[in-house]
């Protein structure tokens, strides 16, 4: 099911950050959201997630609004990576990982078995298993961020949104979360991310969401969107495409004019 935003308009705090957004999400696409810094990319993100009702427009998971959907339904659907990877509990990393089956579970209800082979797999993509025992507010930031990961994805949901989520990861776990996020769009997953860096966008993004005061630049296909004139416009720098045929754009100058 398509992850589609009509005409949406967001304020928070009395200030509007979305206006007017349209945008389609498709299924087994991974789709990247660019912009500078209070472009709204978190704001889009949170409201895709349910966390957050615009004051206009709609939100729709396929044909259905996404207001209307149970809360424990759309949690089987959508996970939620946010940019704050605080824990503020002390339970084992596997715990904590587990706790991405609620949804999945009655109230009171222990692990099943499937709770128990989803908890495993999340946490073998996301290589946690070594310090599953571990407490989780002893993790590294690196480590917390694939751990937080490894609960998103034990609840097999069908759409993943992740806010930044290659920011506390040394570049090795990053080209292998990369590597992940690919493969689970391959199995059909629907996957929206936050990124800053143009090259890891480059890289990772069938499509690209670019982003400037809350409103759409450019949305479309990586090649088209990660082009000088559109990042020009998102960013206010000049833009220069590395001559190797990569299709990776580079910040040269900030434009002044």
């Amino acid at each position: 099911m398509d992850l589609i935003v009509s005409d949406l308009d967001v304020s928070l705090g009395g200030r509007q950050v979305l206006h007017g957004l349209d945008a389609v999400f498709r299924p087994g696409e991974i789709t990247a959201v660019l912009g500078a810094n209070g472009a709204g990319k978190t704001t889009l993100l949170r409201t895709l997630a349910g966390l957050l009702t615009p004051d206009d427009g709609a939100v729709m998971l396929g044909e259905r609004a996404l207001g209307a959907i149970d809360p424990r339904e759309r949690a089987r659907a959508i996970g939620y990576l946010p940019q704050d990877g605080a824990i503020h509990w002390n339970v084992t990393a596997g715990n904590l990982v587990m706790l991405g089956r609620t949804p999945h579970r009655s109230p009171f209800a222990g692990p099943s078995p499937a709770d128990w082979d989803a908890t495993m797999r999340a946490m073998t993509v996301t290589g946690t298993l070594d310090f599953a025992d571990r407490p989780a507010t002893e993790l590294s930031g690196g480590e917390r961020a694939r751990v937080l990961l490894g609960r998103v994805l034990a609840g097999e949901p069908q759409w993943l949104l992740a806010d930044e989520p290659l920011a506390s990861l040394d570049p090795a776990h990053q080209l292998d979360l990369l590597a992940q996020f690919r493969r689970l769009a391959g199995e059909g997953m629907g996957v929206v991310m936050v990124l800053h860096d143009l090259m890891q966008a480059a890289r990772i993004a069938d499509r690209v969401l670019l982003l400037r005061e809350g409103r759409c630049v450019a949305f479309g296909p990586a090649a088209e969107v990660l082009t000088p004139e559109p990042l020009a416009r998102a960013y206010g720098v000049r833009v220069a495409m590395v001559p190797d045929g990569s299709g990776i754009a580079l910040p040269v100058a900030i434009d002044r004019t």
